[in-house]
């Protein structure tokens, strides 16, 4: 089992693609777009994240996912885990009633919202997304969720910038990542 964990990394690994100065000068960008290509690499993440869960979290009720890339990875593991999927949106994005929390940005703020009727109170939730930079944009997602008063199992992302210390911004909360860089 481990050996064929390691090798499904090394598969995600080998198509995280990294582009200097984008989108602005001394920024190393990491590219998930040729793991969303290579079928077997997207296999792999959702086989990974799908592992992690029923090992660590086989309550889960519902898997959150974070606009937009979150919207990617979330649904193919929620369906394979056999629960239900929510959209977390940047602010006027969904219909119906809505529920959203500011937060800060480096140069400004931004909201994200969730639908009211999207997860009920005591549901045990766990958000997913590609990356964790700063963590501004995953904990205020968390902070969404205790205001409708969801079980927070914990955060999944594909990628762990660990120089930008996201993780710590995201205590108490268990951040499982497939990559670090």
């Amino acid at each position: 089992m481990a050996t064929n964990s390691e090798s499904k990394l090394q598969l995600v690994h080998r198509h995280v693609r990294a582009f200097p100065d984008f989108p602005k000068k001394g920024i190393l960008f990491r590219d998930i777009c040729p793991i969303l290509k290579d079928p077997a690499a997207l296999t792999a993440v959702t086989d990974l994240f799908e592992e992690h869960v029923r090992k660590n979290h086989p309550q889960v009720d519902l898997i959150v996912g974070l606009d937009a890339r979150g919207f990617l990875f979330g649904p193919l593991l929620a369906q394979r885990l056999g629960v239900g999927f929510v959209l977390i949106r940047k602010i006027g994005k969904l219909p119906g009633s809505t529920v959203s929390v500011a937060y800060d940005l480096e140069y400004g703020r931004a909201e994200v919202e969730v639908q009211e009727d999207g997860v009920a109170p005591g549901q045990k939730v766990l958000l997913i997304d590609d990356l964790l930079a700063t963590g501004g944009t995953l904990y205020a997602a968390c902070e969404l969720m205790k205001k409708q008063k969801a079980d927070i199992l914990g955060c999944m992302v594909v990628i762990e910038l660990k120089e930008l210390n996201g993780m710590d911004k995201l205590k108490p909360h268990q951040v499982f990542s497939l990559l670090q860089y």
